[in-house]
């Protein structure tokens, strides 16, 4: 069985944020390592056992990935794996020791302070798990602050700002001041105010891991809808794996600073690289994470009739189809075209072969 990927967007194919052999190093001296090189290196575990023996500390090390556009790219890890300065790499907010990230082709890491300041009003939103609210300012004025902060004319910055109040459901309370709302709201209120600029690509750090349980399942199922409506390119930070599966189209699970493995969410569950990567996976019913789509064949000529079904249908919904008859059941795309087809057989082997894979 080939697990599958399909993308319905038209830019899927499309690669908005690169990074390629990407390093942080902390130390005295970590420039020498690189020298002469771009942060390709010949030998990893050689490098970073050198690093480790002189006092250097590699925090992401040799990192490579791309994310197409409209995507929700999620890098999860245990606490002190690297994700978190990895996207603070990728914005910027550190600067890396060696390696490239590209926004549509342009590297960030080539950037002058102006232009980077330029690109961060325009361009990039970025929300982390501290709201970082002005507690004087009410929710309108919080909101429409980056767009002030653009020399924006107060009338429109409003109004724009009112728009994505409303976008996250806190209309009726814009002159609230943050102390006056509950943590999801204050959430929603900085994750407003990250879209008021419009950014072309979005980064969040653990943004969710601070609120209450139910309050943080109800922000997932908030970020899902507006994803829906704006299709952003995301960069999402969790510890969470069930956050990841709910949320991500591909997911890269990090481990001591490198990359172990990145793949769609049935990939992650059904094909784990490793020990570490199962042991993320072994609590996740897998009815709930496969999809229609991951488990897809070319079409054949006995397809059940009136037993369509789209990519996204989960495992969960498709069982009971089988229970009726044994036809395999059409996959069909939001345009009516059949691009696949699910059978009983394809979805005991994939439960079989993830069986065995664990038991290994």
């Amino acid at each position: 069985m080939t697990i599958q990927n399909v993308r319905l967007n038209p830019d899927a194919d499309r690669v908005k944020l690169s990074c390629r052999h990407l390093w942080k190093v902390y130390g005295p001296d970590p420039k020498r390592f690189f020298s002469g090189c771009d942060g390709a290196v010949p030998n990893l575990s050689s490098l970073r056992r050198r690093m480790r023996a002189e006092g250097h500390i590699p925090a992401v090390a040799d990192v490579s990935f791309d994310v197409r556009q409209g995507e929700i790219f999620v890098v999860m890890g245990l606490s002190g794996s690297g994700k978190s300065t990895l996207i603070r790499c990728l914005s910027r907010l550190i600067d890396s020791t060696a390696g490239a990230v590209y926004l549509d082709g342009n590297n960030l890491l080539d950037l002058d302070e102006r232009d980077l300041i330029e690109l961060r009003r325009h361009k990039i939103g970025m929300v982390f798990q501290s709201f970082g609210l002005l507690p004087h300012l009410t929710v309108l004025e919080n909101v429409a602050f980056p767009l002030k902060v653009q020399g924006i004319a107060e009338a429109e910055r409003f109004e724009r700002a009112m728009k994505m109040i409303e976008l996250v459901g806190l209309d009726g309370r814009e002159h609230a001041l943050p102390s006056q709302l509950s943590g999801g709201q204050q959430q929603r209120v900085g994750i407003a105010r990250s879209l008021a600029v419009e950014p072309e690509l979005w980064f969040l750090d653990e943004p969710f891991s601070a609120l209450d349980p139910l309050i943080r399942r109800q922000m997932q199922d908030e970020f899902v809808r507006l994803q829906r409506m704006l299709n952003k390119t995301i960069v999402f930070i969790t510890h969470d794996f069930l956050e990841a599966l709910k949320l991500a189209d591909r997911i890269a699970v990090m481990r001591d600073g490198q990359i172990v493995q990145i793949g769609t969410p049935a990939e992650i569950v059904l094909k784990p690289a490793d020990g570490y990567v199962a042991e993320f996976t072994e609590d996740v019913p897998l009815t709930r994470v496969i999809r229609a789509a991951d488990l897809m064949e070319t079409p054949g000529p006995d397809l059940a009739p009136g037993s369509e079904t789209h990519p996204e249908t989960t495992l969960e919904d498709l069982l009971p189809r089988f229970a009726h008859h044994e036809a395999p059941v059409a996959v069909m795309d939001g345009l009516g075209t059949v691009v696949g087809q699910v059978t009983a057989r394809g979805v005991v082997r994939a439960l079989a072969e993830n069986a065995a894979q664990r038991h290994r």
